[in-house]
């Protein structure tokens, strides 16, 4: 089918555009390539870089931790003996001053008795006082094992909390670090989100840029094709993704990332 006479000139011109348009290539790297990338933001080498450091910063929490978990014995570091309060002798000596100072009237209350009875420097006053002290022995021995038991006891359960405090701290030092390096991963991420926004509506425009030109032949040549009855008009070139959804998308999907390292 012939065009009609009064498109033959648009023809032309259409063909002249065509060929002129064409055999110029488009130079893709204005709108493609890695400038279009958006580069790890501050952030993100910061979380890492935290990361690397604090690898292991929880060891000497677990090295202390290890010197408690023996049996205790001994005086060094580590044992039920460091965790002795100082002040415990005194309050043994002490104890045990009054005690005597306690049993002194009872020594006196037997003599009393002897010479009452007219029994006094007998061999019954003096067998009286000698259960007396036996048993005034006893007791002080008693009262002085109790005391040290009681201090044993304390200094265990003091030595236990000490242990359980280093596996505390460890696990906060731990969860700490994890914690900041996510929360800079994930605002780190976000920005580089934010910019990837911006290089890709600039490599949006630069394509629009470069393939506009065509696009309008396009349209030009398909009104011509309608006008002569050849084709419908091809339909109107459509956008991209939202430059603003793929840099979100972007951004949330690597802060995942992030959150995940020590989770």
């Amino acid at each position: 089918m012939a065009l009609p006479d009064y498109l033959q000139d648009s023809a032309k011109d259409f063909a002249r555009q065509l060929t002129a348009s064409t055999s110029v290539p488009i130079d893709t790297s204005k709108f493609t390539g890695r400038q279009f990338v958006a580069g790890e933001d501050k952030l993100q080498t910061d979380a890492i870089q935290d990361a690397v450091a604090g690898l292991g910063s929880y060891q000497p929490f677990l090295q202390q931790a290890q010197r408690l978990t023996g049996p205790g014995a001994g005086a060094g570091i580590g044992s039920i003996g460091e965790f002795m309060s100082p002040f415990q002798q005194n309050v043994i000596d002490e104890t045990l001053r009054q005690y005597d100072l306690s049993r002194q009237s009872g020594l006196q209350d037997i003599s009393n008795q002897a010479f009452t009875s007219g029994a006094f420097g007998g061999g019954r006053q003096g067998a009286l006082e000698g259960q007396f002290m036996s048993d005034t022995a006893t007791g002080r021995a008693g009262i002085a094992a109790q005391l040290n038991q009681q201090a044993f006891q304390d200094a265990a359960a003091r030595r236990a909390q000490a242990l359980q405090n280093q596996f505390a701290l460890s696990n906060f030092q731990r969860s700490g670090l994890a914690q900041d390096v996510a929360t800079q991963g994930n605002l780190g991420a976000f920005r580089q989100g934010l910019e990837q926004q911006r290089l890709q509506a600039d490599a949006d425009a630069a394509r629009t840029g470069a393939y506009e030109p065509q696009q309008r032949l396009q349209q030009y040549g398909g009104g011509l094709g309608q006008l002569a009855g050849f084709a419908s008009p091809p339909p109107a070139p459509m956008g991209g993704a939202s430059p603003f959804a793929t840099g979100l998308t972007t951004a949330l999907g690597v802060a995942g990332l992030f959150g995940k390292l020590y989770g």
